[in-house]
């Protein structure tokens, strides 16, 4: 939400809405989409994956929210599970394994979106 500024990074309420994320979505530093296995709204048989769009957007929220340190900790980390050219697929299962759509162009833009973000937060920190 702070991504398209409805709603201001240092408001109550999305810090609110982030705690929540971390505590019913993240699993490492991956986010899922939603809690699949408590609701059938996509109709989809078997488990659903993290959604490696919306760890990159996690990721990009914590340099915004100025949670400078652990952005750039769980962006190294969420490195790790990319193949050897680093390409994501739209999906990572529990076990680390890519699923869905691969490459997924819309993961690697959050991906450079997250880079550039937390790129100018450690920048002004730098040079503060």
């Amino acid at each position: 939400m702070p991504i398209l500024h409805f709603i201001d990074k240092h408001d109550e309420k999305w810090k609110k809405t982030l705690q929540a994320i971390e505590r019913e979505l993240k699993y490492d530093v991956l986010i899922y989409r939603y809690r699949a296995a408590e609701t059938d709204t996509d109709g989809l048989e078997g488990e659903e994956g993290t959604f490696t769009m919306c760890s990159f957007w996690y990721i990009e929220c914590l340099a915004l929210g100025d949670r400078i340190e652990e952005a750039a900790e769980n962006f190294a980390r969420i490195l790790g599970y990319g193949n050897s050219l680093r390409l994501f697929s739209e999906q990572i299962s529990k076990s680390g394994e890519q699923v869905g759509n691969f490459p997924q162009a819309l993961t690697h833009l959050a991906l450079i979106n997250a880079c550039l973000e937390l790129n100018k937060k450690m920048d002004r920190k730098k040079n503060n």
